[in-house]
């Protein structure tokens, strides 16, 4: 018998030859009915996979983003197979699950239209219904290019040459179907049950701009065709919220031509990133940080010292100055340690934190660039600490409730995760360990339940990651703390302890927004353009109903600049109710309307963004409310 431990420390034992779905069923028959894959001490093992050992296993089901990934996965094959199919010529690229669905890379020789994605939707279904048994086997590497090549797959023969020489070449069955893939699947077709192709795009081969140029197809899966109405609404409502869209329209920020990933802010634009950061500040100075700033090149010995050269090389810029190589930098880091350096410092000094709005440059592929979330130059509100080992637990709790504070003042939810050691990384175990178990005793302290997200830390240290949640349910990574035990000792960091003696102290890098840039465009997204006062680039549009009311308007316009209200005056010869509805488009919170009886009675009618015409108001009545709102950020209208 094989002894199996569970999650919950309980074990079972099951018979020699049994494969992960029997282990299911044993620990429940709805768990078996559910189940779509296990982690197997640890590693994400399909149900069709014979347990050989006594091991630790974890059932995954659709519930878990592992599972979900098993699932999209086998969908991406049944989008292949169907695709060959009714279009035996296309030649197969690459297919993996993504977040939220999946796609298939494909070569063909016609477009793939809309029309033609509902024929291949209805093949795939027909797939599905069939329930063919997903079968793996092996080849040698010969066998492999042989099979490949017989079937006239120039893609898959490229990938089987280019894997390494002990890799293990494995391939999937599914009824007249064979795919080149590593796996892991759910056992038959029957299990996608949900699908939907949901657009096309253009994808070089391999992300190579000099490759050639494949047709990818995007589609997803669910268990359930409710979850599916429930994604494609939030697709849907995305679509409205889109901030390249909100962001044109409402005259905040656009990207050229003559700069790809750079984007350019307007003045409305700048009000909005003003305003985050002058709060940024605000509680960065209240947490006990000194704002500092770095420069945006440094030289290459620098990048070398600091790892980055080894480690994060490919998403670099570099320049010559005077004959010598430097790099712009991707990250502040090492200016910050440069300011740390510049003098010696005492036990007493720590923790010191210096926070700075740097700005970083950083390549991303053409393909990968998406309106703000996604640039080549962006600014980071970074925040370096350097402390005594003894302060690491207090000082990363006290970044958790920083960071915790901030996001609930726009009303975020978020969840969080524990990212490891990745394979590209510096440093010896012992210092890996060290600072994973002190980030660990840090959440723990300060009552954050976590998930662990392995291999995904920085090449210098693990790190935990805040996953913001929008109003329509998407998820966003933005804050990030680090402790890093690496870049103090390559540039030999060192404090005078207690005992006169010198000593290494530990960092912590950290970011609040994550970017700047890409913060803003959550902000566009959450709120559809509609920000909240305290955010909105226009808080208040004064307008007048006929000429004799000009020089009105003008006063109280001055009167609410006066009092820090950022105010705009709409005095066209135009009916009332077109300057409403403008200004409703242009989202702005409160409308004034100034007519004659408004002027006779000393009062100004406010309509509301949210509420239409709340009524009549005094001027400093209604001056008075706004800048509460201002002063307590309040959420809504």
């Amino acid at each position: 018998m094989i002894k199996l431990s569970l999650k919950d420390g309980k074990e079972i034992e099951v018979p020699e030859g049994s494969k992960v779905s029997d282990a299911a069923s044993k620990i429940s028959i709805s768990l078996g009915k559910k189940a779509l894959g296990a982690k197997l001490n640890g590693k994400v093992s399909e149900l069709m996979q014979e347990i050989k050992e006594d091991s630790k296993i974890e059932i995954i089901t659709f519930d878990d983003d592992e599972g979900k990934k098993i699932l999209r996965h086998t969908a991406s094959h049944i989008l292949a197979q169907a695709v060959k199919r009714l279009y035996p010529e296309v030649k197969l690229a690459i297919g993996p699950s993504i977040d939220d669905g999946f796609y298939y890379d494909i070569d063909a020789d016609f477009s793939f239209t809309p029309e033609l994605l509902e024929k291949i939707e209805k093949e795939m279904n027909k797939i599905i219904k069939e329930n063919e048994k997903l079968e793996r086997f092996e080849l040698s590497r010969d066998e492999a290019i042989k099979l490949m090549e017989e079937k006239k797959e120039p893609y898959k023969v490229q990938l089987i040459k280019d894997l390494p020489e002990d890799e293990v070449i494995s391939f999937y069955k599914q009824g007249d179907f064979v795919d080149l893939c590593a796996g892991p699947h759910v056992p038959s077709t029957g299990k996608v049950k949900v699908i939907k192709l949901l657009s096309i795009a253009g994808a070089y081969w391999r992300g190579n701009e000099k490759n050639k140029m494949l047709q990818r197809i995007y589609g997803t899966a669910f268990e359930k065709k409710s979850e599916l109405q429930a994604y494609l609404t939030m697709m849907e409502e995305a679509k409205k919220r889109d901030h390249r869209k909100i962001g044109k329209e409402l005259d905040l920020f656009s990207i050229h031509e003559e700069g790809p990933g750079f984007p350019f802010f307007h003045p409305k634009g700048m009000v909005i990133r003003n305003t985050l950061q002058n709060y940024w500040r605000e509680v960065h100075e209240k947490a006990g940080y000194e704002e500092i700033m770095t420069p945006i090149i440094l030289n290459e010995k620098l990048w070398h010292q600091s790892g980055h050269w080894d480690h994060y090389k490919e998403n670099m810029y570099f320049t010559k100055i005077d004959d010598e190589d430097y790099a712009i930098k991707p990250m502040n880091c090492p200016g910050s340690i440069l300011v740390y350096k510049n003098k010696i410092h005492s036990y007493r000094d720590l923790p010191i934190r210096y926070g700075e709005m740097g700005i970083v440059h950083r390549h991303e592929k053409s393909g990968a660039l998406h309106g703000l979330m996604r640039v080549r130059c962006f600014t980071q509100d970074d925040a370096h600490i350097f402390m005594t080992r003894e302060m690491m637990t207090e000082e990363i709790i006290k970044v958790i409730k920083l960071i915790d504070s901030f996001y609930k003042v726009f009303g975020f939810d978020y969840f969080v995760e524990l990212s490891t050691r990745p394979e590209n990384s510096m440093g010896s175990d012992e210092d890996w360990e060290a600072a994973t178990e002190g980030l660990k005793a840090a959440l723990k302290a300060a009552g954050l339940d976590y998930k662990i997200n392995e291999g995904d830390g920085a090449f210098y240290g693990p790190k935990i990651d805040f996953h913001l949640r929008d109003c329509i349910g998407r998820t966003w990574q933005c804050g990030t703390v680090q402790l890093d035990f690496q870049m103090p000792e390559r540039f030999d960091l060192t404090y005078i302890g207690a005992d006169g003696e010198k000593h290494r102290p530990v960092m912590v890098h950290r970011v609040v927004f994550g970017s700047i840039e890409r913060f803003i465009g959550i902000l566009i997204e959450n709120y559809a353009g509609a920000f909240p006062v305290w955010l909105a680039p226009v808080q208040a549009e004064v307008m007048n109903i006929t000429d004799s009311q000009v020089d009105y308007v003008k006063n109280i316009v001055d009167k609410l600049k006066q009092n820090g209200i950022r105010v705009e005056s709409d005095v066209r010869n135009e009916k009332i109710g077109y300057k409403i509805r403008e200004a409703q488009m242009q989202k702005v919170p409160y409308m004034l309307v100034i007519g004659d009886k408004e002027i006779k009675e000393g009062v100004v009618s406010v309509r509301s963004r949210k509420d239409g015409d709340i009524g009549t108001m005094k001027l400093n009545e209604f001056i008075d409310k706004v800048k509460d709102e201002i002063a307590t950020k309040a959420k809504d209208l």
